[in-house]
């Protein structure tokens, strides 16, 4: 049980997948919703300060080469446009990204997002972590209620 649930903790800090794959994880291979839930919610957390505190010295960085300079500028044009449409609700705006339990959002690219657009490092972790937490109680609602009521099938 303890190798399954270093792994399922291992998960939740992978990008793109994250919690949204650690969480179905766990519940596939038993272990309990109590369990899985915080700990997919502290792993999915951990690499934000550092997202937040090195994404724009990574992005200096790949600058120096040509084909790596068109990947940043289009993300950052892109992250800009998004902050710009959002205006004064920047911040739930956001959060709500996080949140939204689907691939190519979470705390990974919500974070890149913030470090980018120069988000305040209190705000972006505070945003990281509203969000990861609705991200958490949602997929955990739908992993554990769906896979508990398909339990008879198994």
């Amino acid at each position: 049980m303890l190798s399954k649930t270093i792994y399922m903790f291992l998960i939740s800090m992978i990008p793109v997948v994250e919690l949204r794959g650690s969480i179905p994880y766990a519940a596939a291979v038993g272990i309990p919703w109590y369990v899985a839930l915080p700990l997919a919610i502290v792993g999915n957390l951990l690499p934000v300060p550092f997202i937040l505190l090195f994404v724009k010295k990574v992005f200096d960085w790949m600058r120096k080469y040509p084909k790596l300079k068109k990947i940043v500028d289009f993300c950052e044009n892109k992250f800009a446009k998004k902050v710009a449409k959002a205006g004064n609700t920047a911040f739930w705006t956001l959060v709500g990204f996080i949140a939204i339990p689907l691939p190519g959002t979470g705390a990974w690219t919500g974070s890149g997002i913030a470090a980018v657009c120069e988000v305040p490092f209190k705000k972006g972790i505070l945003a990281a972590i509203i969000g990861v937490c609705m991200a958490a109680v949602v997929v955990t609602l739908i992993a554990y209620g769906a896979l508990a009521g398909l339990s008879f099938l198994l």
